[in-house]
């Protein structure tokens, strides 16, 4: 039997060393966030593709939900234009802490000393943990080429997990390709303090994604899962629908008003539209950005069932 160990990251002590992975546009917002936090575990709010008010209103109805006890942080995506605005402001309703993926700004950890709000990137190299930690990040996440949405490697997270743990010295969260309580042990035997999970907590009541969004993740079989070159300049790992066979090849779409949201863009298409689609319901028509093991997900579930549900495997599982 095995104990999951403590997590600890600057004043957080969660239960379960399980954060909830920070999904845009508007599908991890206060109620999977606070439920996630609820269940012990730490939730995030994706600060990306919403009105700077709108998180805000978030970070305090999560607040409300978790009674202030439960850990909330923010996630933003580096690549935005609105990215230091979004920031600040998060830190300013005094967030758990800061994530950010997509590239890496010296600025936000300058930021977190300022508003004393821990900062955690996301990283798929040594390289790049090592100048996070030296940069000031209280943890990095590593993140695996199984992982959904925007993609900074074509590694698997098993590969390159061992050389960040070596590199760094503070904690090594895993994510990409996380489902069950196996996948934790195994990360956690190889060094990760914890995981992060994205693509699991979707298919569970309290996601704020729409039902049709939901569905697609049940609905999808082994191999649907399709990478599509972003705008932003990466890859990005979606379920394969009408919207990315429009995309393929280098193909594009027309894009009917543009907002300047990206520091750079491709304008092939307009990622923030077609993500405000499928967040409107239309699961066909716009981005669903899913893990790579989304065809082993089969059911929705309250967050607190699904953490009891991967607290139960990992004490369970044998050794890896």
């Amino acid at each position: 039997m095995m104990n999951f160990p403590q997590l600890k990251i600057a004043h957080m002590k969660p239960r379960v060393p399980i954060i909830q992975g920070g999904m845009g546009v508007g599908i991890s917002l206060s109620g999977l966030a606070s439920a996630v936090a609820n269940a012990g575990g730490i939730g995030i709010i994706s600060g990306t593709g919403i009105p700077i008010e709108e998180m805000k209103g978030h970070i305090r109805k999560a607040r409300e939900l978790t009674n202030g006890i439960g850990y909330i942080g923010v996630n933003v995506l580096y690549a935005m234009t609105d990215f230091a605005e979004t920031m600040k402001a998060a830190m300013e309703e005094k967030v758990d802490f800061i994530i950010s993926g997509a590239g890496i700004s010296r600025d936000m950890y300058q930021w977190g000393k300022e508003y004393e709000v821990p900062v955690i990137s996301i990283v798929s190299s040594a390289k790049v943990a090592k100048l996070s930690q030296r940069l000031g990040a209280s943890a990095v996440v590593v993140e695996g080429f199984e992982a959904g949405g925007h993609l900074g490697t074509d590694r698997p997270l098993f590969d390159i997990l061992p050389e960040v743990v070596d590199a760094v010295d503070i904690p090594v969260i895993a994510a990409g390709g996380i489902i069950n309580g196996k996948d934790v042990r195994k990360a956690i035997e190889m060094g990760a303090s914890g995981v992060q999970m994205g693509s699991r907590f979707v298919a569970s009541v309290e996601c704020d994604a729409p039902q049709s969004f939901k569905d697609k993740y049940l609905s999808a079989k082994k191999g649907e899962t399709t990478l599509i070159k972003s705008v932003v300049g990466l890859e990005g790992r979606a379920i394969r629908n009408a919207f990315t066979e429009r995309i393929s090849d280098d193909k594009k779409v027309k894009i009917d008003k543009c907002y300047s949201c990206l520091k750079k863009c491709s304008h092939r298409f307009c990622i923030l539209d077609s993500l405000l689609t499928s967040r409107g319901g239309n699961a066909e028509d716009g981005l669903v950005f899913s893990g790579s093991r989304v065809h082993e997900i089969n059911d929705i579930l309250p967050v607190k069932k699904i953490i009891d549900g991967i607290m139960d495997e990992f004490r369970s599982s044998v050794s890896v």
